[in-house]
């Protein structure tokens, strides 16, 4: 799909992308449901269940194909797929469907749903679709309202943040609902938000980075550098990132500097490990942009990043298993740091 040299999005790319989610958003099957039972009323199938959100395997990597697009389209806005683009969203944010995802998080039984990854999701989408013209933003509000309201009933109890490279980090969730909690004018959200990477990372010191863990895509050290970036001050982070990777310059801990290595595309757990180098790079690329220019660990930084988005970029097709989801770690890589 793409050359293993690309740096930043090209219209090219853009367009491969489009094809792909546009190929996967609206396909139901296969689709592996995040789903309780209460009954037997209960046993229906993704579309019944999320008139919006039922492709793309799963719930969250639908939502963030969703993100995807709305992306795409406003930086693309001329692309050969805009139209379907803007079509499909004409379809999917409507009050009524809008209002049917809305009952399911009122389900009894869905109070954990998709908590934090697909909450982080769904309000990086709304802020995505905030900065586009027409109804879009306007008729999926009442699911943001929802599930910024669920973070607001969630973090005063959350204790311990929660260190892992997959959908249960904490990190990277709230890293994407600041963007939100920006975008949308919230400044009660960004506060909590804030307070809550304040008081769960401000004294991490000398992170280890005991990774990557066969499964994962995420990065547990650097998701939490990521959010860091996003809640302090750059002088403060600068302090704080100094403490935390210590080493950054000398690139150690190695561990973070060397992609993963990606053994099976076709089975769902290993090819996280491509979603882990695109995610490192999304966050290499912003820890270099807090940096000075004449800074060493930029330098390192942005060569980390680099190496990433080459070892994974050029396999976000091919197999079902990486396809419906890749390509949007991938932008956020490709677009880090860019408006």
């Amino acid at each position: 799909m793409s050359s293993p040299s690309a740096e930043r999005l090209t219209p090219e790319l853009a367009s491969a992308f489009a094809r792909s989610a546009l190929g996967h958003v609206a396909r139901e099957y296969p689709n592996k449901l995040d789903h309780v039972l209460e009954g037997p009323q209960d046993a229906q199938g993704p579309r019944a269940l999320h008139p919006i959100f039922f492709g793309s395997f799963d719930w969250h990597s639908c939502v963030h194909g969703y993100w995807l697009l709305a992306t795409l389209l406003r930086l693309e806005p001329d692309m050969a797929e805009a139209p379907a683009i803007r079509a499909l969203f004409d379809d999917a944010f409507t009050p009524q469907k809008v209002a049917a995802e809305v009952a399911y998080l009122n389900r009894s039984s869905a109070r954990g749903f998709e908590r934090p990854y697909g909450w982080g999701w769904l309000l990086k989408l709304q802020a995505e679709l905030l900065a586009h013209p027409g109804p879009w933003g306007g008729a999926l509000q009442p699911l943001a309202d929802a599930i910024a309201q669920r973070f607001r009933d969630f973090l005063p109890r959350a204790a311990y943040p929660i260190r892992t490279g997959v959908h249960s980090s904490t990190a990277f969730a709230l890293a994407l609902a600041t963007d939100y909690a920006c975008a949308a004018g919230d400044p009660g959200l960004l506060r909590l938000f804030e307070a809550k990477a304040r008081a769960w990372h401000l004294g991490d010191r000398d992170a280890a980075a005991w990774e990557p863990s066969g499964d994962d895509f995420l990065s547990p050290t650097l998701a939490v550098a990521e959010l860091m970036r996003q809640v302090l001050e750059a002088r403060e982070y600068a302090i704080w990132l100094a403490a935390y990777l210590p080493n950054l310059a000398q690139r150690q801990p190695a561990s973070l500097f060397t992609p993963a290595t990606v053994s099976d595309r076709t089975d769902g757990k290993i090819v996280h490990l491509d979603g882990l180098n695109l995610s490192r790079a999304w966050c290499w690329r912003g820890i270099a942009a807090a940096l000075p220019a004449d800074d060493p660990r930029r330098a390192a930084a942005d060569a980390a990043a680099s190496e990433h988005l080459a070892a994974s970029l050029p396999h976000v097709a091919g197999d079902y298993m990486g396809e419906h989801w890749l390509a949007s770690f991938a932008l956020l890589a490709l677009t880090a740091g860019e408006p």
